[in-house]
């Protein structure tokens, strides 16, 4: 018999990690971060609901942070055991975790600036970089389709997830202590769409006891498309923002959507079918990630760049230094700027967005998922105003959305890889999505016939006892976080308050009126 336990996304779409125990021996897949709302971003400073120490070693799907980010955390909570990934995780995450390592020291010392003014203890940082070198040194690279064995009787291959560079799903063989049968079991990871620049559709065997499969897109299917169209829609895009005069600025997840935005661009400029310009990359991560794709050329499809060219035209701007980061934003018009975070929830991209949100000739646009809580949601969500480092700023800017640039598998190519995976002798467990896309896709399951009595949607910290042909429910442990914290709390309820008081009170006739609605406001209080 194995135990299932769901210690991230469930119910939501960040902060991946699972642990299975299959008899004496404990191991973790994924070992993500949350993102979000503030509220479940805290989760990451709290202590793991599993002993760290306790795990033997860790299986990687993929280099993308709400998969790979709290590793650091992990180590230093005593987790010593190897951690395996494809090759190319591995040189993604070289610079990826120090990176974020920066981060939480950059984090930890804002914090605790706020915190000495109101006579409050200070904050250790999540993970130093020491922590995060000390992950790096446990990293064993594996290559797709060849079985290794991380621990006596528990046999793991890793398939093309299709997703990003090294992205993988994980097959695991153990063997069920019970009755001396092999159970097989299959984490889909994050799995990318049939059309994908870079990397080909995702694969895997078939006939499985048990799949934990993401559901991201599990509500929305995207247009159909092909890499020639969606490039024809980009310059619809670009063209169109360059000719109001203003900037367009791109918010951009560092690894694999900035590169392929690149590809995109260097392919548009090299045939002339974009007005003169000058392309800012401005994330050291993502010029970091850009040379380590640089490194795979040879092995990437759909490049119709050579590997000379590759990200390399002479219009392009890799920007790592903060003063040029500045620099950028003295520039009123003409620049396509492309700056991490893709959800504008963190990160350089906020300071562009500031620069230029206010500006009607100006054009942001998102070429992602928005998930509830960040940012970008709320301005994709057609916010008149919104807040930025505690300022609110008018949105007059044009708001675009490019939604096939997406690493993640739509709806129907993720009922149809579920499909291919069967027959499924056990359960099907639903994770990585919220609840409205997990419910949605496990009733179109349904309705192509696969038995919705093998159908879970784990909940945050939920196990389950994993039994030839069944899977059952051990409960869940007391709740980190509300259900109904997990898309939206208190934090975006009040900056959207302020931001709505603030444009009430701009629009007020005269100060008069403006008096009257705050000492309405005072009166409710």
């Amino acid at each position: 018999m194995a135990t299932l336990s769901f210690y991230g996304a469930a119910g939501t779409v960040t902060g991946s990690c699972s642990m299975l125990q299959v008899g004496e021996t404990r191991f973790i897949v994924d070992c993500g971060m949350f993102q979000g709302n503030k509220t479940i971003r805290e989760l990451n400073a709290k202590d793991f609901p599993f002993d760290a120490a306790s795990a033997e070693f860790l299986i990687l799907t993929h280099a993308h942070i709400d998969h790979s980010g709290l590793l650091p955390k992990l180590v230093k909570h005593g987790f010593t055991g190897p951690i395996y990934c494809t090759p190319p995780t591995a040189d993604l995450l070289s610079f990826m975790l120090l990176d974020s390592a920066k981060i939480q020291k950059s984090n930890a010392e804002r914090q605790n600036r706020k915190r000495a003014r109101k006579g409050e203890d200070s904050v250790d940082p999540i993970y130093t970089e020491e922590h995060a070198r000390k992950a790096l040194d446990l990293l064993r690279g594996q290559g797709y389709d060849s079985w290794f064995e991380p621990h006596p009787g528990v046999s793991v291959r890793y398939w093309n997830a299709g997703h990003m560079l090294g992205s993988a799903s994980a097959e695991l063989k153990f063997a069920d202590g019970d009755n001396g049968n092999t159970m097989r079991m299959l984490f889909s990871g994050d799995l990318g769409p049939e059309e994908k620049a870079f990397h080909p559709e995702p694969t895997a065997e078939t006939g499985f006891d048990y799949i934990v499969c993401e559901s991201t897109y599990g509500d929305r299917d995207r247009d159909d498309y092909t890499l020639e169209k969606r490039r024809e829609m980009l310059r619809k895009e670009l063209v169109r923002g360059l000719s109001a005069g203003g900037n367009v600025v791109i918010p951009a997840f560092a690894v694999e959507r900035s590169q392929e935005l690149l590809h995109d661009i260097g392919v548009l400029l090299a045939e002339g079918t974009l007005p003169e310009t000058t392309v800012f990359l401005d994330s050291p991560l993502a010029k970091a990630v850009t040379e380590v794709f640089i490194k795979y050329a040879g092995s990437l499809d759909d490049v119709e760049l050579n590997e000379r060219q590759l990200f390399r035209d002479p219009r392009f701007r890799l920007v790592q230094d903060v003063e040029e980061s500045k620099a950028i934003n003295l520039i009123t018009g003409g620049a396509i700027i492309i700056s991490a975070s893709g959800m504008a929830d963190a990160g350089r991209v906020q300071h562009h967005i500031k620069n230029n949100i206010w500006r009607s000739n100006a054009t942001i646009l998102f070429v992602g998922y928005q998930a509830p809580g960040t940012l970008g949601y709320y301005i994709t969500s057609g916010e008149p105003m919104v807040r930025i480092h505690g300022k609110e700023y008018l949105v007059k800017a044009e708001i675009r959305q490019l939604g096939n640039y997406s690493a993640h598998a739509d709806q129907g190519e993720l009922l149809d890889w579920v499909m291919e995976r069967a027959p499924v002798a056990g359960q099907l467990f639903l994770n990585h999505g919220d609840d409205d896309a997990r419910e949605e896709l496990a009733r179109l399951l349904a309705e192509r016939g696969f038995d919705p009595e093998k159908i879970a949607l784990p909940q945050m910290d939920e196990s389950f006892e994993l039994i030839a042909g069944e899977a059952r429910s051990k409960g869940r442990l007391p709740e980190r976080v509300p259900q109904t914290e997990l898309l939206s709390d208190w934090n975006n309820d009040y900056a959207a308050f302020i931001a709505a008081l603030t444009l009430r009170l701009t629009d007020a006739k005269d100060d008069d009126q403006r008096r009257r609605i705050i000492a309405q406001l005072r009166k409710a209080l």
